[in-house]
């Protein structure tokens, strides 16, 4: 049984690759401060509690586990904190990440899964967005991202390091077995705040902009289930185990839905009314967020399967109704 290690394990898409690569037949081992994370869904294998900066923690890992490959889950991902707080992001998502490839290195681990995202494209030139699409991040999240794709293209140029960069969407939906889901502080996310509203934990939900250049203008993203994440970073890791050396692929379903199509979705899945209000869109908000999902499905022979819409919040309902504060 191969061990891997997954930092960010206790995150919301971290815990569920976990319990992916247990029923996969591999040892997921979790390293995460559990600064965003939550304990309760480390429940597929050991938990080390620490940060990638601990020099002395990663040599324990290395030196106790005899690690195959490393998964890395553990970024800070909020757009608008990034722009209020760019120092954070750089030394968490970059500096961070600079010293887990150092020790691995030194530990001979040569394998590594990076979880990146759409956001290194920054304003979309064309839609469905390929992975040639130019790269240009317009916010600090969206930079820090693409600074450690660059230094995994020099780490595999120079030391021989075997990467998959793997840019998701709109990542979504919950666990279909109803174990793990969605629990972010704050909560950012479309479809968890518009299930609140429908929870009546939140008065209405909030369209930021109802005059883009779309059908009911608001804005449209391409919404992937994280089971479908989960499978695709299982094909990507055995490609790597299989003597790949180099992968980037966009991970997204190739459709788009819109904030209304989200919230029409959402009222009839719960059967409650979610009031709406317009406000104000969001500067730098894009009206159409859609990827291009052929190479994924060409070369690591990947379809969705649970991303259609109702799928998606179908799952994530679920886990709120029956979690309604979450992992508390």
């Amino acid at each position: 049984m191969k061990n891997i290690l997954v930092v960010g394990g206790a995150g919301y898409i971290g815990s569920y690759m976990c319990k992916y690569l247990s029923r996969q037949g591999y040892q997921p081992i979790v390293l995460d401060n559990l600064s965003r994370g939550h304990q309760q869904a480390v429940k597929w294998g050991p938990l080390i509690k620490g940060e990638c900066r601990d020099t002395d923690l990663l040599r324990y890992i290395f030196s106790t586990y005899r690690i195959a490959a490393v998964m890395h889950f553990a970024a800070f991902c909020y757009v608008g904190e990034s722009v209020e707080n760019p120092s954070a992001y750089y030394f968490n998502n970059v500096a961070q990440t600079l010293k887990l490839l150092q020790e691995m290195l030194r530990a001979n681990v040569l394998i590594f899964l990076f979880s990146s995202t759409c956001a290194v494209y920054g304003e979309p030139v064309g839609i469905p967005i390929a992975e040639t699409h130019p790269q240009r991040p317009i916010n600090p999240y969206g930079r820090s991202k693409l600074m450690v794709e660059q230094i995994l293209e020099d780490f595999h140029a120079t030391y021989g390091l075997k990467f998959a960069s793997l840019r998701y969407f709109n990542a979504a939906g919950a666990d279909p077995d109803g174990q793990l889901g969605e629990d972010h502080r704050p909560e950012t996310h479309l479809i968890p705040l518009t299930l609140q509203v429908a929870l009546g934990q939140r008065e209405k939900i909030q369209i930021f902009g109802d005059d883009c250049a779309t059908k009911d203008g608001t804005c449209i993203r391409d919404y992937i289930h994280i089971q479908d994440l989960a499978s695709a970073h299982l094909l990507a890791l055995e490609r790597l185990l299989g003597g790949r050396c180099r992968e980037i692929f966009n991970l997204g379903t190739g459709r788009g839905y819109s904030v209304r199509e989200v919230i029409k979705v959402a009222r009839e899945i719960s059967g409650r009314p979610i009031p709406e209000e317009v406000v104000q869109r969001r500067p730098g908000d894009p009206a159409v967020l859609v990827s291009s999902n052929e190479k994924a499905i060409a070369e690591l022979k990947w379809t969705p399967r649970y991303s259609d819409l109702y799928s998606i919040i179908e799952t994530a309902w679920q886990w709120h109704k029956t979690h309604p504060t979450g992992y508390r």
